[in-house]
């Protein structure tokens, strides 16, 4: 059975991938830095701060969340890492995307020709429902479908 949610369409695009999900901000510097530095294959989450992601592969993944939090120096770092091509497929945002994420998003976009796939203000349900593994098909007029 699938759960249908729909949201504002930030960056648009059809996908299908494999959900990460927090139920608090994602601190992007604390969570990719580290990897970005290594010049890592993967990212693996090391935001020790943040259980529900701590030591996760966060690659190519399509990461469901809040928002994003942490210092200005995030939404560099996230276009870095999507530069790498290891990025996430997508982030969901039950809130209203925020600057820090947005930033590096627009600027992956703008710059890099590199699109992740933007979906916010999809609720509070969205988080409650979706879940760590679980598929989820993205449309391109926002609509996300969170399948068990």
């Amino acid at each position: 059975m699938k759960k249908v949610f729909k949201g504002r369409v930030v960056l648009p695009g059809n996908t299908t991938g494999e959900a990460v999900v927090s139920r608090q901000g994602l601190n992007i510097l604390a969570s990719y830095q580290k990897s970005a530095l290594k010049k890592a294959k993967r990212v693996i989450c090391a935001d020790q701060n943040n259980p529900d992601l701590y030591k996760k592969d966060l690659t190519n993944k399509i990461i469901c969340l809040p928002q994003t939090i942490g210092s200005t120096t995030g939404g560099m770092v996230l276009e870095t890492v999507i530069q790498m091509g290891l990025g996430p497929k997508a982030m969901l945002f039950a809130e209203h995307i925020d600057s820090l994420a947005a930033a590096g998003l627009i600027l992956s976009e703008v710059w890099l020709k590199k699109r992740v796939i933007t979906i916010d203000q999809l609720g509070t349900d969205f988080l409650n429902a979706v879940q760590d593994g679980q598929t989820i098909e993205i449309k391109e007029d926002g609509t996300v479908l969170v399948c068990s």
